[in-house]
């Protein structure tokens, strides 16, 4: 389904029924829709959610912005987080959502952060997975750093291996890789769209969006802050720092997980999430 918002097409799909508590799944760099797990989605729907999940700007099957070129790294942004938190705020207008409970991973949670700030009225409750405050605040390690800067890879078969590599730099070391789902979810984004530059641009609004820590004091939303002890991409410095900025905000951590959300995890990913949304 595609929707009008904020100028421009945003592509989304739903699970469970439209009287279920509305429930926004936004996904981080580079990364689509198809992101979410489907059996994840499934079992948020199961908890009396309406699950959307959508393709930010510039990925997947959403508008690409490519008369804006690729940026520069260090020089200006084409566009900030705060346009994608308005892309967002969009897609519950075209949704007739007056507010959803917003569920944000890596980038998504940066952009449900900033929707929180810019739309206060329309977050009824924020869950922050493996995100931060800023992009200065946890810095990535210097093997995370070459994953996340690498070259593109130059084709579909490339693509599936790179993802591969690159769950062992940044993946949950403390869970058995399911790789023929990497490999899998992989080929699949490759299909629905592959935009090197797009994800720059992506990158270039997160570099340039500046810390949201002040702003996050004055927020007055229930939340809840996800991340895994072994994140490489974003440290559990980002998570604990995003915690630690929102009033009354509940840190749940995982020993084992990386950037990534392993299977394991679901059951008490999706008891956490519900709790929070049926308060």
């Amino acid at each position: 389904m595609r929707a009008k918002a904020n100028g421009i097409e945003i592509a989304y799909d739903s699970f469970g029924t439209a009287g279920g508590r509305p429930l926004l799944l936004v996904m981080g760099l580079g990364a689509q829709l198809i992101h979410w797990d489907d059996d994840l989605c499934h079992l948020l729907a199961e908890q009396g959610h309406h699950v959307v999940r959508f393709d930010n700007r510039d990925a997947g099957l959403s508008t690409h912005l490519h008369d804006l070129g690729q940026p520069v790294l260090g020089g200006p942004a084409p566009y900030l987080l705060d346009d994608m938190a308005d892309d967002v705020a969009g897609l519950m207008d075209a949704l007739g959502w007056s507010a959803a409970h917003v569920v944000g991973a890596s980038m998504g949670g940066m952009i449900a952060q900033t929707l929180a700030i810019r739309h206060p009225g329309r977050v009824l409750t924020l869950t922050s997975i493996m995100s931060t405050p800023g992009s200065r605040v946890a810095p990535p390690t210097p093997a995370a750093s070459a994953v996340l800067l690498a070259t593109p890879p130059a084709g579909r078969e490339e693509v599936v291996a790179r993802a591969q590599d690159a769950w062992e730099v940044i993946g949950s070391p403390g869970f058995e890789p399911d790789r023929a789902r990497i490999a899998d979810v992989a080929a699949r984004a490759f299909d629905r769209c592959f935009d090197p530059p797009g994800t720059a641009r992506q990158l270039a609004a997160i570099m340039a969006s500046g810390d949201r820590t002040e702003r996050l004091r004055r927020l007055d939303v229930p939340a809840l802050v996800v991340h895994g002890e072994a994140d490489q991409l974003v440290p559990l410095a980002g998570g604990r720092a995003t915690a630690e900025a929102i009033p009354g905000a509940r840190l749940l951590t995982f020993p084992g997980m990386g950037h990534d959300l392993p299977r394991p995890l679901w059951p008490d990913l999706v008891a956490a999430i519900a709790k929070l949304t049926a308060g």
